[in-house]
C-alpha cells in the first residue's frame, strides 16, 4: 500500500485520502471540529490545518504576515509556510505533512482554539458535553492559555427548542455545520441553515418548519460542542459517572452496532451512542434506536407471577415444570422469539425436542415502517436467527397459534418472549383448558394470559447473539445487574430443564455456546461469538 509521511511516521492510505482521514484510519488525531468520516468536507473551522513540507528540490510556499514582538510593543513582517486544511488535502505518494512536529501549525491550533472560545460561554458546569468535549480536550492540549478578549462577549439565543428531541444554544455554537449536513446528506431533509456573518452567525430552522426527521438525534452526537443537547439526556446524568458497554439496537432487524452508557452507582442506563461498524450502519442510528434504551427499564417483568399473582422465583418455576411435566407431546406448543437471543432461542428449543413437542411457533413484534437509510421494517432483531435455529423445524406463524388453541389442537403453551405480530389475536391464549408458561422481558401482549410468568433480562444485562436481517451475528455485552428477580432466559429454561429431568447438557454460557459450535444449524452464528460485540 502507498504511504506518506506525517509528523516522521509512515501512514498507509487509499486512492482519494485526504491527510486527516488517512491519520483518522490509523488511529492518530489531528485537531478538527467540522471533519466527520461520515459527512462531506466542510474545512471551515481551520482547527485541522498542518504544514506541507515541499518535494525535494522545489521552494516552500511562503507568506508574508505581521506578527506582535512583545518586547519591542510593535508589529514586523515575518515569513511563514502556507499550511493547508488536513481535512481537504489530498494525500500522494511520498508526501510530507507535519501537525504536531511543525512549530507553526502548532501555533496556528492555538490561534483558532482562542478565537473559538472568544465569545463562548463559560458553563462547563452545567454543560451536557462537559467531559466529552472538543473545547475543552483541545484547549488542553493546543492552548493553555488565558482568554485575552476583555470585551462583553457576543450574546445569542439560548435554549431554543428545535423540535422533539433536540434543544439549541446558539453561544456555545462554532458553526462546524455538522448538523446541517447530517439533515441535508444522511435524513435527506435540509431543515438547517445558517443565518447572519461573522461572529452573528447561527444555525436556524427552516421557515414553518421544525426538526422532527427521523435522524435528529444524530444532529447531536456529531456536534463537536455543546451548542445542541438531547432533551432525552438533558441535565440527567453527567458522562465522568458513566461506564459503556458495546452492544447491539434490538429495535428493528438492522442491528446497529451501540455503546450503552450506564451508571455503575445506580445500575441504570441513560444513553446509546453509534458505535461504527462500516458493514450495518457505519456511523449512524436513528431516533427510535437512539430511544429505545428506555425500554431496558420501563414496562419490564420485575417479579415472577402464577395466575396473576406475585410469587417467588422458585415457586413459579416448580408450578411451570409441573404444568409441562403434565402437558402430552400431542398438545404442547413451544413458542419462540425474534426478540430474544440466538442462544436464548436454542435453549429453548433443546427443551422443546426433550419434552417431544409437536408444535412450533415464532412471535415478535408486528412490522412497521422503514427506509432506505437504516431502519427495517422488521422490528424484531432476531429473526434470521431464529430461522437458522430452525432450519430443520416446521415454524408456525402467532396467528396459527391461537388458532391452534382455539381449534382444541393445543392445551399446553411453553413460549418465550410476551410480543405478538398479532396482538389482537392473543386473548386466545386465556382459553379456561389451555395452560400458558411465559418467559418475559416485558410486559406486552402475551404476559397477562400466562399461567406462570418468568422474569428473564434484557439484552442490557446479559450478552447474547442476534442475527441483522444481512445475515450477520453480532454478540452484545451485559452492562447492568439483571433487574428485580430477572434471569438470563437461556439460563431459566436449563433450570426449568433440570426440574423437568430434562438436562440440557450445558449449564454456562460458554457451554451453550459450545453446544451451539456443535449444531448445524448454530455454526453460521456461533462462528463470531468470540470476536465480541458487534463481529
Amino acid at each position: 500500500m502507498r504511504t506518506f509521511r506525517l509528523d516522521d511516521q509512515e501512514i498507509p492510505f487509499e486512492p482519494g485520502d485526504t491527510i486527516l482521514r488517512a491519520a483518522h484510519r490509523v488511529g492518530i488525531d489531528i485537531p478538527h471540529y467540522c471533519w466527520h468520516p461520515g459527512l462531506s468536507v466542510a474545512a471551515n473551522c481551520r482547527m485541522c490545518l498542518v504544514e506541507l513540507l515541499p518535494p525535494p528540490g522545489r521552494a516552500p510556499l511562503m507568506l508574508d504576515v505581521l506578527e506582535y514582538d512583545a518586547e519591542r510593543r510593535e508589529y514586523s513582517k515575518v515569513r511563514k509556510p502556507k499550511l493547508v486544511p488536513a481535512c481537504q488535502q489530498l494525500v500522494s505518494e511520498g508526501m510530507e505533512v507535519k501537525s504536531q512536529s511543525s512549530a507553526h501549525a502548532e501555533r496556528a491550533h492555538a490561534a483558532v482554539q482562542e478565537f473559538l472560545l472568544l465569545n463562548h460561554p463559560v458553563d462547563c458546569p452545567i454543560c451536557d458535553q462537559a467531559g466529552e468535549c472538543r473545547l475543552q480536550d483541545y484547549w488542553l492540549s493546543t492552548s493553555r492559555s488565558k482568554k485575552r478578549m476583555l470585551d462583553e462577549p457576543v450574546h445569542k439565543p439560548k435554549a431554543v427548542v428545535f423540535g422533539p428531541t433536540i434543544v439549541y444554544d446558539a453561544e456555545r455554537c462554532i458553526v462546524c455545520t455538522r448538523c446541517i449536513r447530517v439533515c441535508n446528506e444522511l435524513a435527506k431533509d435540509p431543515v438547517l441553515s445558517l443565518r447572519e456573518r461573522g461572529n452573528l452567525t447561527e444555525v436556524v430552522l427552516a421557515p414553518g418548519r421544525q426538526l422532527d426527521h427521523k435522524y435528529t438525534l444524530m444532529t447531536e452526537y456529531v456536534c463537536p460542542v455543546g451548542a445542541l443537547t438531547a432533551r432525552d439526556f438533558r441535565f440527567k446524568a453527567r458522562v465522568w459517572f458513566l461506564r459503556s458497554a458495546p452492544s447491539v439496537c434490538v429495535g428493528c432487524a438492522t442491528g446497529c452496532n451501540c455503546t450503552i452508557d450506564y451508571d455503575p452507582r445506580h445500575q441504570r442506563v441513560y444513553r446509546y451512542r453509534p458505535r461504527e461498524n462500516q458493514k450495518v450502519n457505519k456511523y449512524w442510528m436513528c431516533d427510535e434506536g437512539m430511544l429505545d434504551y428506555q425500554r431496558i427499564h420501563s414496562g419490564r417483568v420485575l417479579e415472577a407471577r402464577r395466575r396473576g399473582n406475585a410469587s417467588k422465583f422458585e415457586a413459579a418455576l416448580d408450578e411451570a415444570a409441573a404444568l409441562l411435566r403434565a402437558a402430552t407431546p400431542d398438545s404442547l406448543a413451544v413458542v419462540l422469539s425474534a426478540q430474544q437471543s440466538s442462544e436464548d432461542n436454542f435453549a429453548l428449543v433443546h427443551l422443546g425436542k426433550a419434552l417431544g413437542a409437536r408444535f412450533w411457533f415464532q412471535s415478535g413484534k408486528r412490522p412497521g415502517e422503514g427506509d432506505d437509510v437504516l431502519i427495517s421494517p422488521d422490528k424484531n432483531p432476531n429473526s434470521c436467527g431464529v430461522a437458522q435455529l430452525c432450519a430443520q423445524i416446521e415454524v408456525g406463524s402467532f396467528g396459527e397459534l391461537c388458532s391452534a388453541v382455539e381449534a382444541g389442537k393445543i392445551r399446553n403453551v411453553l413460549m418465550l418472549g410476551s410480543d405478538a405480530s398479532e396482538p389482537e389475536r392473543a386473548t386466545a391464549l386465556a382459553a379456561p383448558d389451555t395452560q400458558v408458561v411465559v418467559l418475559a422481558s416485558h410486559y406486552a401482549d402475551v404476559a397477562d394470559h400466562a399461567d406462570v410468568l418468568l422474569p428473564i433480562c434484557s439484552w442490557a444485562e446479559t450478552s447474547g447473539t442476534f442475527v441483522n436481517t444481512s445475515g450477520l451475528a453480532q454478540v452484545t455485552q451485559a452492562a447492568i445487574a439483571p433487574i428485580g428477580d430477572a434471569w438470563p432466559a437461556w439460563k431459566a429454561i436449563v433450570r426449568l430443564a433440570d426440574k423437568l429431568e430434562r438436562p440440557l447438557g450445558f449449564a454456562g454460557l460458554r457451554q451453550l455456546r459450545d453446544a451451539m459450535r456443535a449444531t448445524a444449524a448454530g455454526t453460521q452464528q456461533a462462528s463470531s461469538l468470540t470476536e465480541g460485540a458487534g463481529s
